[in-house]
């Protein structure tokens, strides 16, 4: 009963948030202690199958997790998964991790993220914020006196699945991972890493013909996703959208740097102009100069939105 009650008193989300690793831990340890004391209170009674199957299933899933870790991050014709961290401007670092297996990724995905030199038995769910899949061309040799090219093919020249995060500095483990990236000589490290995942991201918006998606700081990782998605549908009549508006409220300008090389990508993807709109709200500006719009679909504004105004 006392860890039951454990259980409750901990569950609020506010504890969760702040306290994410103290609680995932405590957690566990207290459900497997709730586990014990059912077994040994209703030992040689006929519920115990019941207990028995709960358990199966419990230890069955932990089982799957860890094959699936294992499969995803390691793989026989590759390294290991990496990841490349880089401090941004505004607390927050831009996490590129380079999967040992390609995968295919749906918008509003996140996964589970492990890095072992800074907290070996924590993992943390992320929204994925960019993905892309890579595949080095075989190379063609000609040998002398012979009129048929050989084609050798790289071993390791298969498909790769890079993904991308955007995580703001708090305390534990985001902020040891910030301390310990502003201290190299040009703010970024090189770690080993395991990725668990994706999940989510059964969410479709292709046949919706107008969108609006909010975003409000780091939360622009789970929008830029389906904004990318929206887009790439509409270039190939696959999406009904019309219409898509991002507005992406943020406190300062220098926050635009988090998502800089995909928001150019975006941008310069065909018939953009016809389909998207963006509208970025400033809240802390620390002059008027900051505020400048780059074109019609691309519109900074001070403030905060009027949200009846928007519709």
């Amino acid at each position: 009963m006392v860890a039951m009650a454990a259980i409750l008193v901990l569950s609020p989300a506010a504890f969760r948030t702040a306290f994410y690793e103290t609680y995932l831990h405590v957690h566990i340890a207290l459900v497997a202690l709730v586990l014990a004391a059912w077994w040994i209170h209703i030992d040689g009674m006929q519920q115990m199958p019941y207990l028995q199957a709960v358990i199966a299933i419990w230890v069955a899933e932990r089982a799957l997790r860890l094959i699936s870790l294992i499969y995803r991050n390691l793989a026989r014709t590759r390294t290991r998964t990496h990841a490349e961290v880089e401090a941004l401007p505004g607390d927050a670092m831009r996490i590129t991790i380079r999967l040992a297996r390609p995968v295919t990724l749906k918008p509003g995905q996140h996964i589970f993220f492990t890095l072992p030199p800074v907290g070996l038995w924590t993992d943390h769910p992320f929204s994925l914020a960019w993905s892309e899949t890579t595949t080095t061309p075989a190379s063609y040799d000609l040998e002398k006196g012979s009129k048929t090219p050989q084609i050798t093919f790289d071993v390791l020249a298969l498909p790769q699945t890079t993904v991308s995060l955007i995580i703001r500095r708090r305390g534990g483990f985001t902020g040891c991972l910030y301390k310990k990236c502003e201290a190299s000589h040009n703010a970024r490290i090189s770690l080993p890493a395991f990725v668990e995942g994706p999940y989510g991201g059964s969410q479709v918006l292709h046949s919706y013909g107008t969108v609006m998606l909010f975003a409000g700081g780091v939360g622009i990782t789970h929008q830029i996703t389906s904004v990318r998605d929206l887009t790439a549908g509409y270039v190939s009549s696959t999406a009904a959208a019309q219409r898509v508006t991002l507005i992406w409220v943020i406190r300062s300008s220098e926050h635009l740097e988090w998502i800089r090389p995909w928001m150019t990508t975006m941008l310069s993807m065909p018939k953009r102009r016809n389909l998207l709109r963006i509208q970025l709200f400033v809240t802390r500006p620390r002059s008027t100069k900051e505020i400048h719009s780059p074109g019609n679909t691309v519109q900074m504004y001070p403030g905060k939105p009027n949200v009846d105004t928007l519709c």
